[in-house]
Order: C-alpha cells, then sequence, then structure tokens
C-alpha cells in the first residue's frame, strides 16, 4: 500500500535533475522505513522496482528511486550515498509579524 502511494508520490512527470534526485532519495527513503521487519528486502526492493519500472521512462524521480533500489541490491554491496535535505527555517516569528 504505502509503495504504491510513494510511486504515485514520484511520479509527478518532468522535473530538473537536482529535485528528482532529492525526490527520489526522499521516497527510497519512505519506502525503506515503511518495509516491515520481518520481510526480506531483497525480495521488496524487487517488487518495488518491478511496480516502479514502468514509470521511469516519464518520470525522473522514480528512475532516481528505480536506481537507488538496484544499487541497494548489486553485488558487492556498497554504501548507497542517500542526501536529505538541507534544513531550513519557514519564517517563524519573524515571519508572521511582517506579514502584517
Amino acid at each position: 500500500m504505502l509503495l504504491e502511494r510513494t510511486i504515485s508520490q514520484l511520479d509527478v512527470g518532468y522535473v530538473p535533475d537536482h529535485v528528482a534526485e532529492k525526490m527520489g532519495h526522499l521516497g527510497y527513503l519512505q519506502w525503506l522505513g515503511a518495509l516491515n521487519g520481518n520481510a526480506g528486502y531483497l525480495v521488496e526492493a524487487r517488487r518495488a522496482h518491478e511496480l516502479a519500472q514502468p514509470f521511469i521512462r516519464t518520470s525522473p524521480a522514480v528512475a532516481v528511486f528505480c536506481h537507488l533500489l538496484a544499487a541497494s541490491t548489486a553485488s558487492p554491496l556498497s554504501a548507497l550515498d542517500l542526501k536529505l535535505p538541507k534544513p531550513s527555517r519557514k519564517g517563524g516569528a519573524q515571519a508572521r509579524r511582517d506579514a502584517f
């Protein structure tokens, strides 16, 4: 269920490469965090890749997600270069005061 939702969130069509990379990484982390603790990683990764594969051509973010899935199951194992978005302030109290 969450896998399908993750894919639909990533399938937004064309986005610039840097945005697609961020979205793909976040989608992979969302999928990874939602895995059942008793699930076999390789089986789940292959299933996720199979479900996402039809969207690779139309969505760069899904392509990044699939690349991470494939890289995570490749031999020999190597660390993935996952990037989280940099924390940023949304404005806080100062922004609320400036709005008036």
